[in-house]
């Protein structure tokens, strides 16, 4: 069975930086992602969310397009925000408490493409400019927070609780990588 990809990969009037895609975002979280032509259309974000657990249980993914590489991304960032909420010391934190640690987590200095401590150097392009190099980390850092944001949304339940359906992929990796580097 094949890993699900980004619907995004057919369509190629988006920014390609490096080799990741500039994807719509719908959010209020200030940054250079261009907004949707369609709000009702799931966005790069819902996306990942929607496609984070099945794609979580393959080692291996074959990368069809740069919409991919942004999927890859924000795949492992769930990740890491699953694994901060399934920390012993996360334990009893309300729904406002997982959103500011998200968030903080989200705006902690990153690595990007082409850095020494980017986990999957060899499937991603560095930015060939500082201005691109720019231009993606701040879109990054727009996914990452918005990110931070649905996240807790979607897992946490009415009751305040994360759900035990999604707090089951704390320990497992996609494609065994991470980008906090704690492989």
């Amino acid at each position: 069975m094949p890993a699900y990809h980004s619907s995004y990969n057919e369509d190629p009037q988006y920014t390609v930086v490096g080799n990741m895609a500039i994807l719509p975002v719908n959010t209020r979280v200030r940054g250079p992602a261009p907004t949707a032509e369609d709000p009702s259309q799931p966005d790069i974000i819902e996306e990942a969310i929607t496609l984070f657990r099945p794609n979580s249980l393959f080692r291996n993914f074959e990368i069809k397009g740069a919409a991919d590489r942004t999927l890859i991304y924000l795949i492992l960032f769930i990740s890491d925000c699953l694994s901060r909420i399934g920390a012993p010391s996360a334990r009893g934190w309300s729904t406002t408490e997982a959103v500011k640690q998200l968030t903080t987590l989200a705006l902690e200095n990153f690595a990007l493409p082409g850095d020494a401590g980017f986990p999957l150097n060899s499937m991603f392009a560095a930015p060939k400019t500082r201005a691109d190099q720019d231009l993606l980390r701040q879109y990054l850092s727009q996914c990452r927070q918005e990110m931070a944001i649905r996240i807790v949304d979607t897992v946490y339940g009415p009751d305040g609780k994360p759900s035990k359906w999604w707090m089951a992929f704390t320990k497992r990796r996609f494609m065994g990588k991470s980008l906090s580097g704690n492989n």
